[in-house]
C-alpha cells in the first residue's frame, strides 16, 4: 500500500520538482487539467506586460521589425520543433489548430489529386476530436469533388479500413477520451503501404510524450500550445509540413503572411518556399509572445525525462485509485500498457459529471467528457507525487459519502 509519506518520498527525489517554481498555481488547488488548459507560467506576466507597455506602447509599428514580430511564427516553431522531432526551419506557431487542421487536410488531398486521383476517401476515428471530423466534413462540402469520410470506431480497425479509396488518413496520436496513444511509426508506414498521406494531430502530444515526426515518416501535422506547453487560453497552434511536401502545393488559406514577397503588395499570390507558407493572416503578437515562456521551461528539460516522471505520475494514479475506490462504479478506459498510454488518465463513472463538479469544488480540478469520462492530465512540470495522492483521497471521499449527489453539482455548466 502506498503511503503519502511514500509520495513525499517521490517529490524529494524529483528533479523535475524545481520547475513548479516557474508556474504561478494558486494554493489549495491540485490542477490535474493541464491536458485541457496548461497552467501560467510566471513569466508569462512580464512578457504580456512587456510587449503591451513598452513594444507595443513605446515601438508602436516599429516593434514588427525592432521587436521582431514579424518572424516571431517561425522563430517561435524552431523552439517547438524538438520537441515533436521537427528540423529548423519546419514548423510555425500560428492561427488555431482547427485552422492548420483545414490548412494541411486542403494540402493533402491537392497532393493526393494529382498522384492519384481516384482516391476520395479520409480516413479517421469516430472518437477522434470533433472539430478534426468538422473541418473534413466543411473541407469535403466546400469542394463539392466526391470526397467522404469514413469513420472507424477503434485503432484495431484502422487496417482495414485503409484501402486504394483512400488519399488521407486523419488520426489524433493520443485521444482526447482515453488517452489511447497510437504508434506513429508503424500506423504511418501502413498509411504510407496503402498509398494515403498521414495528417497527424499532436494537441495531446506535443509537450507531453515524445514525438519523432521525421523519424516515422510523418507527412502533416498540427497541434495546440494552450494544453502541455503552456502557452495560455486559445494560444496559437503549429504546423509541420514534411519538407517532401511542403512546396508541393499551396495550401488553401493563402494569405499575405504567406506572401514571397509580402510586401511588395502584388495582386497575385506567390507562395513563399518552406513551412512560411503556411502563415495566413497577421499574427496577434500579444499572445503569441507568451508561448515563449513556456517553451523557455521545456528548454531547462528533455522529453525522456518528462515521459519517465509522467508514467510514474498516470501509474500512481491509477493504482491508488484502484486501492482506493474499488467499491465504487468506476472503469478503467485508459491503456495501462506505457506504450498506448499519453498523459492523461480516464475513468468512467455513471455520475462522471457530478463527481468531478464536487472535485472542482474541493480543490481538486479535473474535467469531464461525455459520456461518463472522468479526465484527469498529468503534467511533469508542475504536478507532484503528494497531489496524485490527496486528489484521489478526496475522489474516494466523495464518492463514500456520495457527495456528487449534491443538487449543485448537478448543474451542467457551458464547458465541462
Amino acid at each position: 500500500m502506498t503511503t503519502r509519506n511514500d509520495c513525499l518520498a517521490l517529490d524529494a527525489q524529483d528533479s523535475l520538482a524545481p520547475l513548479r517554481d516557474q508556474f504561478a498555481l494558486p494554493e489549495g488547488v491540485i490542477y490535474l487539467d493541464g491536458n485541457s488548459l496548461g497552467a501560467r507560467p510566471v513569466a508569462a506576466l512580464e512578457r504580456a506586460r512587456a510587449v503591451i507597455a513598452q513594444e507595443w506602447g513605446d515601438g508602436l509599428i516599429r516593434s514588427w521589425n525592432s521587436a521582431g514580430w514579424r518572424d516571431l511564427p517561425q522563430r517561435l516553431g524552431d523552439r517547438l520543433a524538438g520537441l515533436i522531432g521537427a528540423g529548423e526551419g519546419e514548423v510555425v506557431i500560428t492561427d488555431t489548430t482547427s485552422i492548420n487542421l483545414f490548412k494541411v487536410l486542403g494540402a493533402a488531398l491537392r497532393v493526393q489529386a494529382t498522384r492519384a486521383p481516384e482516391r476520395r476517401v479520409i480516413v479517421s476515428e469516430s472518437s477522434n476530436f470533433p472539430t478534426d471530423l468538422y473541418i473534413a466534413e466543411g473541407l469535403m462540402d466546400l469542394l463539392q469533388q466526391g470526397y467522404s469520410l469514413r469513420l472507424v470506431d477503434s485503432p484495431q480497425a484502422l487496417a482495414q479500413a485503409i484501402d486504394q479509396d483512400v488519399a488521407v488518413v486523419m488520426l489524433t496520436h493520443v485521444n482526447y477520451k482515453t488517452g489511447y496513444m497510437h504508434d506513429m511509426q508503424a500506423t504511418t508506414t501502413l498509411i504510407h503501404e496503402c498509398g494515403a498521406l498521414a495528417v497527424w494531430d499532436l494537441a495531446h502530444s506535443a509537450g507531453a510524450v515524445p514525438v519523432d515526426l521525421r523519424q516515422a515518416g510523418a507527412d502533416y501535422a498540427i497541434g495546440c500550445t494552450y494544453k502541455y506547453l503552456n502557452g495560455g487560453p486559445g494560444s496559437q497552434a503549429f504546423v509541420w509540413v514534411s519538407p517532401q511536401l511542403c512546396d508541393l502545393v499551396t495550401q488553401p488559406l493563402s494569405g499575405w503572411f504567406g506572401h514571397a514577397r509580402q510586401f511588395d503588395m502584388a495582386s497575385g499570390y506567390e507562395p513563399s518556399r518552406g513551412i512560411a507558407r503556411y502563415l495566413c493572416g497577421t499574427q496577434p503578437i500579444t499572445s503569441l509572445a507568451m508561448v515563449e515562456c513556456g517553451l523557455d521551461i521545456f528548454a531547462q528539460t528533455d522529453m525522456a525525462s518528462l515521459r519517465r516522471k509522467s508514467l510514474a505520475l498516470t501509474d500512481l494514479f491509477i493504482a491508488l485509485v484502484e486501492e482506493r475506490c474499488a467499491a465504487h462504479d468506476l472503469k478503467l478506459i485508459t491503456p495501462r500498457e506505457h506504450a498506448r498510454r499519453g498523459s492523461h488518465v480516464s475513468f468512467e463513472h455513471p455520475q462522471g459529471y457530478a463527481v468531478i463538479q464536487a472535485l472542482i469544488a474541493q480543490g481538486v480540478i479535473g474535467d469531464y467528457r461525455e459520456p461518463r469520462i472522468m479526465r484527469f492530465g498529468f503534467t511533469p512540470l508542475y504536478t507532484s507525487f503528494t497531489e496524485v495522492f490527496d486528489a484521489v483521497q478526496i475522489l474516494g471521499d466523495i464518492l463514500d459519502q456520495k457527495t456528487w449527489a449534491h443538487a449543485q453539482f448537478q448543474v451542467r455548466h457551458s464547458v465541462t
